[in-house]
């Protein structure tokens, strides 16, 4: 098959690194790739926020599969565009990525649905969001409604830092992300990544993660879009997943093919697990980043086998085959991340680092300059490792990201310290 991927994060490299182990793939294309995707496919200068454009593309290299990583593709409508030009396509309608592309849209198929999570108020104007924060007091969690890069949450420990929050995406901080603002109770508990594969009527549960939102080490600080990742999850256990998918997921994919809108790709639900009970933090319509690149050091070729199945809606008879092993991910990132960063700086040492089944660098905001991969966005490098326990996964994580020379980088140390503790 001839395989296009969009996309250009570490999310994309990790689902390109999969794809291109499996024997189904004879050509691989990525649009716009990285510095790290090109060791592995064809990178194209492509506007993946076109239909148009990745429809002509798709057409003149006989594309036979394509699968959009992030989610400006799916809310711009991309998908719809493909799978009217007759093209097989992995990744939910414009319709179903309100899922994600609306946190207020996800409230109310909660609502209509009955899946547990935070009770909540949705706001078009300034005034009564101040009010209703201050009525609430803190902690309490600030949502801009639509796409911010995975800018938009705060989680406010005080209320000032609410009302700041308020302030800032009424005020224009997040552009049209920001016009409209969910505020949420603050939940209690440990979070967790699940992922479900879904053909717009069967749902295959596909793995687990636990993520590291927070900048700084003990998880303080402000949230960033990921600063590492581990799969699968402790917390995750098998009753937690049934309970998950029989409270949580199957009411959501029922209520959306109800509205006409059945959902077809992956579903990330982002859950918040006490006294063994689940319940939904958000949704995202494609696969989380860092936890992508975990779950795909885990499943190896196999991924791209059960992507596939769910576009062509074959996910009945398709089974998962976990090893008992683990997977674990560090995130290096710009020095002023989550804030403003430099760009355009010098990182040394990949190139002596190994690429196997158990360790790869996955790239997230590279560029190639001369000789030189030089960092063009926040988070820029994913170093993870798999084995047989998680640390052993650790230490090889570690190992590998301390052989990296990036003098205008950082990263975490403790990424896993609950499971490891």
């Amino acid at each position: 098959m001839n395989i296009l991927i969009l996309g250009s994060g570490g999310r994309e490299h990790a689902l390109a690194w999969a794809t291109a182990q499996n024997p189904k793939c004879d050509k691989l294309f990525v649009a716009p790739g990285n510095a790290g995707i090109a060791t592995l496919a064809t990178c194209v200068d492509l506007d993946v926020n076109s239909g148009e454009a990745v429809v002509a593309f798709a057409r003149t290299e006989q594309i036979d599969f394509v699968i959009i990583g992030p989610e400006a593709p799916l809310a711009a409508g991309v998908s719809d565009a493909l799978r009217a030009a007759g093209l097989l396509t992995f990744g939910p309608s414009q319709a179903a990525a309100q899922l994600e592309a609306s946190k207020a849209f996800t409230k109310e198929i909660c609502d209509a649905s009955g899946a547990p999570t935070a009770a909540y108020a949705h706001f078009t104007e300034h005034a009564p969001a101040r009010a209703y924060v201050e009525a609430q007091g803190a902690p309490i969690v600030i949502k801009a409604d639509g796409l911010a890069a995975g800018k938009g949450v705060v989680v406010a420990m005080t209320l000032e830092e609410a009302l700041a929050a308020v302030d800032d995406m009424f005020g224009g901080s997040l552009g049209a992300a920001g016009a409209e603002v969910v505020v949420e109770e603050f939940m209690e508990g440990e979070e967790a990544s699940f992922f479900v594969l879904c053909d717009g009527e069967e749902a295959l549960p596909l793995g687990t993660a636990q993520d590291h939102k927070r900048v700084g080490e003990g998880d303080t600080g402000p949230n960033t879009g990921g600063m590492g990742a581990y799969s699968p999850a402790p917390v995750m256990s098998d009753d937690i997943v049934a309970k998950t998918m029989d409270e949580i997921v199957r009411p959501t994919l029922r209520e959306m093919a109800r509205r006409g809108t059945p959902y077809q790709g992956v579903l990330f639900v982002g859950l918040m697990i006490k006294d063994g009970q689940p319940r939904l933090v958000e949704y995202n319509a494609r696969f989380g980043d860092p936890e992508c690149q975990v779950l795909m050091m885990r499943l190896g070729a196999q991924a791209f086998d059960h992507i596939q199945a769910a576009a062509e809606s074959r996910l009945a008879d398709a089974r998962v085959h976990w090893a008992d092993d683990h997977a674990l991910t560090v995130v290096m990132a710009a020095k002023g991340y989550p804030a403003a960063y430099e760009k355009g700086t010098v990182i040394k040492g990949l190139e002596a680092l190994p690429q196997s089944s158990t360790q790869m660098v996955f790239h997230a905001g590279t560029a190639l300059k001369g000789d030189e991969i030089t960092a063009v966005g926040g988070r820029v490098l994913a170093v993870t490792a798999r084995a047989e326990t998680l640390k052993d996964a650790h230490r090889l994580a570690y190992e590998m990201t301390r052989q990296i020379t990036w003098e205008d980088g950082f990263y975490r140390s403790d990424i896993g310290w609950r499971a490891l503790d």
